[in-house]
């Protein structure tokens, strides 16, 4: 990948991650247009002035918790297929690996969801485009676990001969969609969604 982000030093007195894991309640909860920055300082109890030692705007730290969001997708996706022998096993476990997660996560995952339109243009400031253009490599990272997964099972005649690239983006944008709906206190728990997913999933692709 051409763009890593070198991630800081996270030090006894570092606030970088309190300040993260603030931001995602915040954004997850408020939404991000609603969250004042001075929110977030609070939540972790320092002063506003503080926040800039870290990020350099609210928009920073969003592309931020989007890349970190990205990077945990396709690492679990990594871990949850690297021992499936089997296509269609491998394709379940990756679903399953998508819905197995945290609350937090969950919030994550609906701030990703929610501004994926902020990878789309370049960004003024160099610290902000440089996680943009870092969370943009890793989507197409990610996009391309889904096609390879796909392209090993039908190369092994699990799968019948499609689009392997447009079957790909289709079953990925059915399991994201879930992050713009769920929430962890409503009636449906978040193992029916995943179960029901990954029927869908397995329908659309195997058969």
């Amino acid at each position: 990948m051409g763009t890593k982000i070198v991630e800081p030093e996270a030090g006894p007195r570092s606030k970088r991650a309190a300040i993260l894991a603030a931001a995602v309640d915040c954004f997850g909860e408020t939404g991000f247009e609603a969250t004042k920055w001075s929110t977030v300082a609070e939540r972790v109890g320092i002063g506003q002035t503080a926040l800039y030692h870290y990020f350099e705007s609210k928009t920073h730290c969003l592309l931020t918790i989007m890349r970190l969001e990205l990077q945990r997708s396709h690492d679990k996706f990594t871990e949850a297929t690297a021992d499936a022998a089997e296509p269609v096993e491998a394709l379940r476990a990756a679903v399953r690996a998508a819905y197995d997660v945290s609350d937090q996560e969950v919030l994550q995952m609906r701030i990703l969801q929610n501004h994926m339109d902020l990878l789309s243009g370049p960004r003024k400031s160099k610290r902000e485009e440089a996680e943009r253009v870092a969370a943009r490599q890793l989507v197409q990272l990610v996009e391309r676990d889904w096609t390879n997964l796909l392209v090993r099972g039908m190369s092994q005649g699990a799968f019948p001969l499609r689009d392997a690239q447009l079957l790909g983006s289709s079953v990925l944008g059915l399991i994201v969609s879930v992050w713009r709906w769920y929430r962890p206190s409503g009636p449906t728990p978040l193992s029916e969604v995943s179960e029901l997913i990954e029927g869908a999933c397995v329908r659309m692709v195997a058969t």
